[in-house]
């Protein structure tokens, strides 16, 4: 019995030198410790909630960021206490400005610098071994570039998911402002400046709900866009970035594309095909600059997910977007997927995510995962050519073949006054457009039943021959999926699709001389799917699609500056000589697409 005593005392002090010996174990009630101060280089304080497991540690840490207030995104993702459940502290903060964090909130300026300190300030804890990982979707997503580009030397990781690669596809796309953001700002930013700075105005949910009801179609109907009197107190930060169009180098400074050399911590980009326009392209042209920058590496550390998700984190554990339903394969476990990650480049534990294929996306159509070493897939190009409408019908044609006829066009007329708009407004994901088939203010072009199952996966381009009577122009290109039914489901959420005409060089504004035929083309429409045999491709021409993004005045004025609108005639040519077209990436067998001839 003495002997067997004293075998029990030696095993239980191995065992407690064993759980000393291994930093990641967590048992016990977590620690939380509420508004630690964390000093930035200019003295200015942050303060975030740290939690830690009850052992001693020190522990790999995992910082999130967020101006959306800490502790309301601590209780609506269950992220935070796995993380600390598999033996990581994790940082909590309320970036500049916001909330318990002090300074003055202007979106994604201060967040580098910030973001870096805040990572090099976790390493130096007494808690943290010295690792560092981030993670965080939209904003959170955007501040972990931002930071990266910094150089912080203990980030070893990163998860970004749903954020832009530039600011021309964030603030603007193609030249056109994205209205997007005055309802971000009006729910999501004005009430915690209200209450910060005891200004009056709707504070609460519910208080906002009801204001956003009454005001909405005010708010976004303002002309000028800069003399919207609701944001001067909360957001002085907007009326800035309204000073300066996408082409204008002051917009320098959110850059990621050309930094990635700069990147040292390993990537997992992640978005969804019906994410805010700016996340596919986001996730994919920074999947592509890193992995150029990698070139040689065994190990490139750079992965790409792209689901059939929308905008938020909760959409990726779901099989819906918006009102289709892609089926239980298209759910992920999104709080393992970043742990993963986290263990095998935070942690160093080879749990084989290193020898997994580094692409990963979700066809639409067949509502099923591929995956690749690179993106996008390879593909052949094939050319879809725009042809007028037979009498009576709705729909113009699309075609495989070049068009034949000497001069042949479609026009439509534009009204900014009563721009064509989105019925579905700002719902998110796909939705059934059938009903805007012969509406006025768009042109409609139809694909004859596909012999086959097509394939469509990475950018395509539309390469479109417009003119006009105006001396400026948006134009619009929207790709559906049309079944049998006569469903008409979009495949990519409104952004990416539209081109300024003034702004077609991407680096100057020129303006168009009326009745001149332009080249305009929209080179990042991307997306995944998979065209069922029996479906027809439809292209969707318009002028606008409010309220997503401004409307163009089409007086050659900004409607930054002006209210004042005209109307428009915009014709796009389909002839010998203007051979307006689709440029489709086609994966595997085009087959079902040339039988449409």
């Amino acid at each position: 019995m003495r002997r067997a005593a004293i075998l029990s005392l030696l095993l239980a002090a191995i065992a407690v030198a064993s759980c000393r010996r291994q930093p990641f174990a967590a048992t016990g009630i977590p620690v939380t410790e509420r508004d630690v101060a964390v000093p930035m280089r200019d003295a200015v304080v942050l303060r975030a909630n740290v939690l830690r497991p009850a052992t001693p540690g020190p522990f790999p840490v995992l910082i999130y960021r967020t101006p959306y207030k800490k502790e309301d995104e601590q209780k609506g993702y269950g992220t935070f206490a796995k993380a600390v459940a598999r033996g990581y502290a994790v940082v909590i903060q309320d970036v500049r400005g916001r909330y318990a964090s002090d300074g003055e909130f202007n979106p994604y300026r201060n967040e580098g610098r910030d973001g870096y300190d805040t990572i090099e300030w976790a390493a130096r804890q007494p808690w943290s071994t010295g690792a560092v990982g981030t993670f965080g979707a939209s904003y959170p997503g955007a501040v972990q570039w931002l930071a990266a580009i910094e150089r912080p030397p203990h980030l070893k990781a990163m998860v970004p998911d749903m954020t832009f690669s530039t600011p021309r596809n964030f603030f603007y796309s193609g030249g056109v402002f994205d209205l997007s953001w005055i309802s971000w700002i009006f729910s999501d930013i004005a009430p915690g400046v209200r209450l910060r700075q005891n200004l009056p105005g709707p504070r609460t949910d519910d208080e906002v709900a009801a204001a956003w009801a009454r005001e909405r179609s005010r708010i976004e109907s303002h002309l000028p866009l800069s003399t919207l009197p609701d944001f001067q107190q909360v957001a002085p930060w907007y009326y800035e970035w309204l000073r300066h169009p996408s082409v204008d180098p002051w917009w320098d400074w959110a850059e990621v594309r050309g930094n990635y050399s700069r990147v040292d911590a390993a990537v997992l980009n992640l978005s969804g095909w019906h994410d805010e326009a700016y996340g596919p392209e986001g996730a994919t042209t920074n999947f592509q600059g890193l992995l150029a920058a990698r070139r040689g590496r065994s190990d490139a550390a750079v992965h790409l997910l792209m689901g059939p998700w929308v905008h938020g984190v909760d959409d990726t554990m779901s099989s819906k977007s918006g009102d289709r339903d892609f089926g239980p394969a298209a759910a992920i476990d999104y709080d393992e997927t970043v742990l993963r990650w986290m263990d095998r480049y935070v942690k160093g534990v080879a749990n084989g995510v290193d020898r997994e294929r580094p692409v990963r996306y979700f066809l639409m159509g067949a509502d099923a995962w591929r995956e690749l070493d690179s993106w996008p897939p390879p593909a052949q190009p094939v050319d879809l050519f725009l042809a007028g409408a037979a009498a009576g019908d709705a729909a113009g044609a699309l075609r495989v073949g070049p068009p034949g006829e000497a001069r042949a066009a479609s026009s439509f007329l534009s009204d900014p006054a009563h721009p064509f708009s989105d019925p579905f407004g700002d719902e998110p994901g796909a939705h059934d457009y059938r009903a805007l088939l012969g509406r006025p203010g768009a042109l409609f072009f139809d694909s004859a039943p596909l012999a086959q199952d097509l394939e469509v996966t990475g950018p395509i381009t539309a390469e479109i021959h417009l003119s006009s009577d105006a001396p400026d122009a948006d134009l619009w290109v929207r790709l559906l999926d049309v079944a049998p039914d006569g469903a008409a489901y979009n495949l990519m959420s409104p952004g990416l699709d539209v081109l300024r005409a003034s702004y077609r060089s991407g680096t100057r504004r020129e303006l168009l001389q009326p009745h001149r035929v332009y080249v305009l083309r929209l080179e990042n429409l991307i997306t995944s799917n998979l065209f069922l045999r029996g479906h027809r491709l439809r292209v969707q021409i318009s002028a606008a699609f409010f309220p997503h993004f401004s409307r163009n005045l089409q007086t050659g004025k900004l409607e930054m500056d002006s209210a004042e609108s005209r109307t428009a005639t915009i014709t796009i040519h389909h002839d010998r000589a203007h051979p307006s077209r689709l440029i489709l990436p086609v994966v595997g067998s085009a087959a079902g697409i040339e039988s449409i001839r």
